[in-house]
């Protein structure tokens, strides 16, 4: 059986990662492929508990580096018990996040820097890299105003407090676009960076274009 392939969505909260991963699920469902979504934080038993406590508003005194300690404590157990093992089956897997947000935001908004994450992600993660990452870069002010009224709608609605990010100064968020551009400049192989404020349906289409190029591609190596 070959190895599936490990597709990441990365973005700023509010770029519509969410919508774009369903869309994305549904897209290749409807082509009979077999899937996985997850997200990080999150994802497993274990995840989850870390998912509370790093994006919870009331973990004020959290340092930066126990910040990203749990970043890849999570990660590491969603490689063990979900990623892995569906690669492992051939299956597709649709990650909400992986190490480029770790960059991002603790490399770049915390400023912790890029040569700390990429060794922790060597040493913690095996050095695990996703087939395809698709980076969602719509404009900065629209990205940012609509997580915060995201999360404020979720905390009202559901009782759920996850907007501990969300309360940072807009100069934190500005290292993290940074971050992100210099990732997607670095590796352009496998980052496909998707700019502008585009519609629902343009941002899709870009993806589908990217996802069948890269399963074409697969489907070519297996043969060959």
């Amino acid at each position: 059986m070959s190895r599936g392939l490990f597709l990441t969505l990365e973005g700023l909260d509010g770029s519509g990662k969410t919508t774009q991963i369903n869309r994305l699920a549904a897209w290749l469902k409807k082509r009979s492929h077999d899937i996985v979504v997850t997200r990080q934080p999150g994802g497993t038993a274990t995840g989850e508990r870390i998912r509370a406590l790093v994006l919870d508003s009331r973990s004020t005194f959290l340092a930066p580096m126990a910040e990203m300690a749990l970043m890849f404590a999570d990660r590491a157990q969603a490689i063990a018990e979900v990623i892995e093992p569906a690669l492992a089956s051939g299956k597709i897997v649709l990650c909400d996040r992986f190490t480029d947000s770790t960059e991002a935001y603790q490399g770049g908004g915390r400023e912790l820097g890029s040569e700390a994450v990429l060794e922790l992600h060597r040493l913690v993660c095996g050095n695990l890299q996703p087939n395809l990452t698709l980076l969602l870069l719509p404009s900065f002010e629209a990205s940012l105003a609509r997580a915060r009224r995201r999360n404020q709608r979720t905390a009202d609605q559901h009782g759920q407090d996850e907007g501990r990010f969300e309360q940072e100064q807009d100069a934190f968020y500005r290292r993290v676009w940074q971050k992100y551009l210099e990732i997607a400049a670095r590796e352009p192989e496998r980052v496909v960076l998707i700019e502008g404020d585009l519609s629902i349906d343009e941002v899709h289409e870009q993806i589908v274009e990217a996802v069948a190029e890269r399963l074409a591609g697969l489907a070519v190596g297996a043969r060959g």
